[in-house]
């Protein structure tokens, strides 16, 4: 089973501030014309949804006030209407125009957005070393670019516009109150202060919870992508009560943490439109009680003294209420998407880290080239493919470059390894495989076999010792060119939705077919594949269920014959396969490693008979070490598995 880390768990989460800096940062990187015009367009929207107030206050200074206390005719006003309609007509029309606008070009922007944050997860995610994908679920990473972009993309496309607009909206009409009655103004800000605590208290707890929901449905994915990957273990073992169980508890974390961040997020929004509400009526209670006692030096657009029961005074007084209506519809707009801002927020935060995870460092200078080998040794470089390859070594201190063919000599030197610091599982392996030879691994489970050939193609780098390809120190050649000159067999085979001629070619690209199929016959994989409807062009379905196992294995191993490395790598290659198979397998592998060196993992101790060395290894550590004869006069550990007094576990 998978080591799960929880150092994602425990690294300190980014200030929610921060974070949205940075997403905007990242936003306008990729559109920041775009997002200009959008917000210049939102603006002009919220502009128009407060011009209601403001034409409202035009109306009843220019016409209605001088109809009624200066006595003015019907003419002397009607123009001074007219232009007001027209103006609130043509704002209406402006403010339509920019919705509209803003609201495709977000939609636009939200979902190109997206494709980039998915091009570069899925671009950093090929620079990761193997350790990250050892520890991390692969359902727990298919949430990031499943449900935490679709987060995203409510926080872009829906909140953010949103809150910009709301935010925009409130502090207009707060500067137009502040204009109109700086009394008033006090009471509608002490309702603000109200809101910002409530939002406060009800946000951060929200938003803890919303967190954790996004966590918790990462692990809920990574759980059904393991059962669905173990159908077959759990319903032969009868796991299935178990499996429901162990699903139910983490299906119940996710609607505690869901339930709870809802509660709080429901409450929000309910909490801030009653405070609005409370503080209509109370301004609506103060400005009546001004009315009423005739308070004076009251400024309200400019004009001071007594109220009395002018209808242009009580005119003002019903607009600042509409505006104070306003600004509290806008803030209980901000609070409703609260919830969307968190979870965006939280999807964020997810998609950051794995942005932020380290990426396989490379150090490496040494390359691996086309070379043309002259009668006397002599090494050159060649621009063309020759069937020969050498080690372009650049000598740092005087500038001079070396060639060194390449011929799959791998010597390790008292290597310790271990997957954390403090915990060592290689101890003081020294391994020398000569080109040509093969080298088997035999031990128990967990004894160091699997390691040891990770070690060889830097999945992971060596605590101590040292580990010479061909003379070289592989932490000076390049991990590419390093692993090009290497092939893989493994006993879980890994082959990808396409042809059976694709899934060879997998390991050469610009292979032709002629190469394929020779590969395919080398490991006896030919019959087999044109017995099929489509022969080469046979579509794999998903895991290429369409195929038996020992089928999928003869499809792997041609993929590796075909890349013709010098080194071969076969961990468990014929472990699942059946015994006539794998006399075709075995028959396939004896020629795909001749000239080559070869590096074997087995159970079956008859498949490494022919080995020119083999290393029996246990807790880390090599017991013994010789050739099938050699080991069987010792009458050690190699002598009790070949008889079958001692079995592997």
């Amino acid at each position: 089973m998978r080591k799960v880390n929880n150092a994602a768990a425990q690294r300190p989460k980014m200030h929610s501030f921060r974070l949205l800096g940075r997403l905007l940062s990242y936003l306008f990187h990729y559109y920041k014309g775009r997002l200009i015009a959008v917000f210049i367009c939102i603006a002009a929207t919220a502009a128009a949804g407060i011009s209601s107030s403001v034409f409202l206050q035009l109306v009843l200074a220019r016409v209605i006030t001088p109809l009624t206390e200066e006595g003015a005719a019907w003419a002397d006003v009607s123009g001074d209407l007219f232009w007001i309609i027209f103006g609130m007509g043509a704002m209406y029309v402006v403010a339509l125009a920019a919705s509209v606008f803003y609201n495709q070009t977000m939609a636009v922007v939200t979902q190109g957005f997206l494709r980039h944050v998915r091009n570069d997860m899925f671009s950093e995610m090929q620079s990761l070393p193997i350790r990250y994908f050892d520890t991390h679920t692969h359902g727990d990473i298919m949430s990031v670019y499943t449900n935490d972009t679709d987060a995203l993309r409510q926080l872009i496309s829906m909140s953010i516009p949103q809150v910009f607009y709301s935010i925009i909206a409130a502090v207009t009409l707060l500067v137009i109150m502040l204009m109109n009655s700086v009394w008033l103004m006090l009471v509608v800000l002490l309702g603000v202060a109200v809101m910002a605590m409530v939002s406060k208290f009800v946000g951060s707890r929200s938003a803890r919870y919303f967190i954790k929901q996004q966590e918790v449905i990462g692990k809920t994915e990574g759980y059904i992508e393991e059962m669905m990957g173990g159908q077959k273990v759990i319903k032969v073992f009868c796991h299935e009560e178990q499996a429901k169980r162990d699903f139910d508890k983490i299906n119940d974390d996710l609607c505690d943490a869901t339930d709870k961040a809802n509660a709080y997020g429901n409450i929000l929004m309910p909490a801030v439109m009653n405070i609005g509400h409370f503080m209509f009526v109370i301004t609506a209670i103060v400005a009546g009680l001004f009315i009423m006692f005739e308070v004076p030096n009251l400024t309200i657009l400019g004009w001071k003294g007594r109220f009395g029961a002018s209808v242009m005074m009580v005119g003002l007084v019903a607009t600042f209420l509409n505006m104070s209506r306003q600004f509290s519809l806008n803030i209980g707009q901000v609070s409703m998407q609260i919830n969307s801002v968190v979870m965006g927020l939280a999807g964020a935060g997810r998609i950051f880290e794995l942005l932020d995870e380290k990426p396989e460092t490379d150090d490496g200078y040494v390359t691996l080239v086309n070379a043309d080998i002259a009668p006397d040794g002599t090494i050159t470089e060649s621009a063309e493919r020759t069937g020969k390859w050498a080690w372009k070594h650049p000598h740092q201190a005087d500038g001079t470059v070396t060639y060194t063919e390449l011929k799959g000599d791998i010597r390790l030197f008292d290597v310790d390894f271990g997957y954390v610091p403090e915990k060592i599982v290689l101890h003081n392996i020294t391994i020398y495989a000569k080109p040509g030879q093969k080298i088997a691994f035999v031990g128990a489970t967990g004894a160091g076999k699997t390691t040891i050939t990770n070690l060889l193609n830097r999945f992971y780098d060596i605590a101590d010792g040292k580990i010479r390809y061909d003379g070289i120190n592989i932490n000076k050649i390049k991990k590419a060119d390093l692993r090009r000159s290497m092939g893989i067999v493994l006993q879980d085979t890994n082959l990808f939705t396409g042809t059976i001629m694709e899934n060879i070619r997998y390991g050469k690209l610009d292979a032709t077919d002629e190469e394929c199929i020779e590969a395919a016959k080398l490991a006896n994989a030919h019959d087999f594949i044109t017995r099929l409807p489509d022969g080469y062009n046979t579509v794999l379905r998903h895991e290429a269920s369409n195929l038996s196992q020992g089928q999928r294995q003869l499809i792997s191993i041609a993929r590796a014959a075909v890349a013709d490395p010098p080194v071969m790598i076969l961990d468990e290659a014929t472990s699942s396969i059946d015994t006539r198979t794998e006399a075709l397998v075995q028959k396939g592998m004896d020629a795909l490693m001749r000239g080559r060196t070869v590096f074997v993992i087995a159970h079956r101790l008859s498949t490494i008979q022919n080995s020119d060395a083999i290393m029996v290894l246990d807790h880390g550590r090599i017991i013994e070490r010789g050739s099938h004869e050699q080991l069987i006069e010792q009458r050690g550990t190699y002598y009790q598995l070949y008889t079958g007094a001692f079995e592997l576990e």
